[in-house]
């Protein structure tokens, strides 16, 4: 090693329980255990850091933190699940139109009750999809045009991919930790 060569240590790597989605398996089996995975892998990203860190910025200017996607991603589950597919009447989370991007912004209140928030908005969401047929429809608010329940899981299987990119990043800039 010359003076001018610094060792490179790998950086720490995030490891906890997690089931891959079955590599042979029907359409609903293959839709539902792949959002799972990505939610569980979500959870992971936020693993062992303290409520200060997971609403640290930690790549200014940029609004993005770990608890600003938690918070994101809670109102995302209500928004597809319960109020366009299931139409239930319940209030958005974390959005306005004065301020849509409060879910990112505004991090006040309590992690641990984010999190259990967004664990109990999962958890209908996965009623919500126990009790639907892939071809059954939601309506878009936006448009008035209808979705099915097969489209709208995968596109939350997307939503949860980009996300989770972008915590990986946000992770990694905190405390240099990557995986899972």
């Amino acid at each position: 090693m010359t003076e001018h060569t610094v060792p490179v240590t790998a950086p720490a790597r995030l490891t906890g329980d997690r089931t891959d989605p079955t590599p042979i398996a029907g359409e609903r089996q293959a839709l539902t255990e792949s959002l799972e995975y990505y939610r569980r892998t979500f959870e992971l990203k936020c693993t062992g850091l303290d409520p200060g860190r997971l609403s640290e910025r930690s790549v200014p200017p940029s609004t993005l933190t770990l608890h600003g996607l938690l918070r994101h991603l809670t109102g995302v589950e209500r928004w597809w699940f319960r109020i366009q597919f299931a139409g239930e009447d319940v209030p958005v989370l974390y959005y306005s139109d004065d301020d849509p991007e409060q879910d990112f912004t505004s991090l006040d209140g309590d992690v641990d009750e984010a999190f259990s928030l967004w664990h109990a908005e999962c958890a209908r969401s996965r009623e919500i999809v126990a009790a639907s047929a892939l071809e059954q429809t939601g309506t878009r608010i936006s448009t008035g045009e209808p979705f099915t329940l097969r489209w709208l899981m995968l596109r939350m299987i997307g939503e949860y991919a980009r996300h989770i990119g972008q915590a990986d990043l946000v992770r990694e800039r905190i405390d240099g930790v990557t995986g899972e």
